[in-house]
């Protein structure tokens, strides 16, 4: 594989995933999500039984590309929402276990990157937002049907509508992490569970994975489905455009409720 927005190391039966595009704050673009379904495809047919998932530099992934998506209409919104969510499902659904080692920001969908994950470590330098409503758009990656799963709905909706950002410690109080580690701690513990994990049988780990799914934990196709709907609505508003615009302009929108 030629990767350029992720570097790709297989040691064994586990794996590290880094986001290697650190001047960019590992944004996810086109480009790097069908890069990322390519890299599962390949993990997959390796045997790889646990990948951690982390970025280089200070952010894990510091969300999609605004200013791409500053440019998109209604419909190409929601295909870019279907395409990221479709392969956020991937991980989801993939007989590997998938440990997110959230070094920093983890923004919009480096958010949902991390929520699409089975389990999520962080850094104490590590943050967390679903920031996309005060841009005038709502998450597409699966954030509205992950981040309730895993925090509660009321929580949910207070990262949602509120925007704001939230510490790790925060999310380790919320059971959207499990353990929060010194930030030169935290690769070595992932990695420590990955090896450890690569010991189990594969098959057994990937059932295991549907098994809990199957309790209600996992997320339904049609669910997302109506996400990426409604995220192109976004875009069918005045209010949608003008805050990616805003965004990319560096300047407060001006919001005008249509």
């Amino acid at each position: 594989m030629n990767l350029q927005c992720f570097h790709l190391t297989v040691s064994g039966k586990w794996a590290l995933l880094e986001m290697a595009r650190p001047e960019k704050l590992n944004v996810i673009d086109e480009p790097a999500l069908l890069e990322l379904e390519e890299i599962l495809q390949a993990i997959q047919e390796q045997g790889v039984k646990a990948v951690v998932l982390t970025g280089q530099g200070k952010a894990f992934a510091a969300g999609a590309d605004v200013a791409a998506m500053a440019e998109m209409d209604s419909a190409t919104a929601q295909l870019f929402s279907e395409m990221g969510n479709r392969i956020f499902q991937q991980i989801e659904d993939h007989p590997a276990v998938f440990i997110a080692a959230v070094n920093g920001y983890a923004l919009g969908g480096g958010c949902e990157l991390a929520l699409a994950c089975d389990l999520r470590y962080a850094s104490t330098k590590a943050s967390f937002a679903q920031p996309e409503v005060g841009l005038g758009i709502i998450p597409g990656f699966g954030g509205t049907q992950r981040l309730p799963r895993i925090v509660g709905p009321a929580r949910a909706k207070e990262w949602v509508l509120t925007g704001q950002r939230f510490s790790a410690e925060e999310a380790l109080t919320a059971g959207l992490v499990t353990r929060v580690l010194e930030p030169d701690k935290l690769l070595e513990e992932a990695v420590a569970l990955a090896e450890e994990l690569a010991k189990k049988s594969g098959p057994i780990l990937a059932l295991a994975k549907q098994a809990i799914a199957a309790s209600g934990t996992g997320v339904d196709q049609s669910h997302t489905n109506k996400e990426a709907y409604l995220f192109g609505k976004c875009f069918a508003t005045k209010d949608g455009p003008e805050g990616l615009r805003a965004f990319v302009e560096k300047r407060s929108p001006v919001f005008e409720d249509r």
